[in-house]
């Protein structure tokens, strides 16, 4: 007698993935950082995008340092712009758009 193969079995709920497996997790906090410190690039950095947070970083501190004039000035203002654009961003998004945009799709800017 032969035995017939046992059917796969169906993934449990503890085996699937969750979105703050996956990387939900990181929505609050990025979308934090970027409304209260985005000119600083702090919520490139909790997503995974070092690049991207440098730039930002160091066209903020260059401006810092450089406030006597006009236009770093308006840089270091620009960086928080972009900082609180993306961070309202992030808080709107649902876990699974936010997960799909900018975990899985890597999307760095906007």
């Amino acid at each position: 007698m032969t035995e017939s193969p046992n059917p796969t079995p169906e993934p449990s709920p503890e085996s699937t993935p969750t979105p703050s497996a996956s990387g939900a997790d990181k929505k609050i906090i990025a979308g934090i950082c970027g409304i209260v410190v985005g000119y600083f690039g702090v919520h490139k950095f909790v997503l995974g995008y070092n690049k991207e947070g440098g730039i930002m970083l160091g066209v903020s501190l260059a401006g810092i340092l450089l406030s006597c004039f006009v236009l770093p000035g308006l840089a270091t203002l620009a960086m928080g712009v972009i900082g609180l654009i993306e961070g309202i961003m992030y808080l709107t998004k649902s876990d699974e758009e936010f997960v799909a945009t900018y975990i899985t799709g890597s999307k760095p800017w906007f």
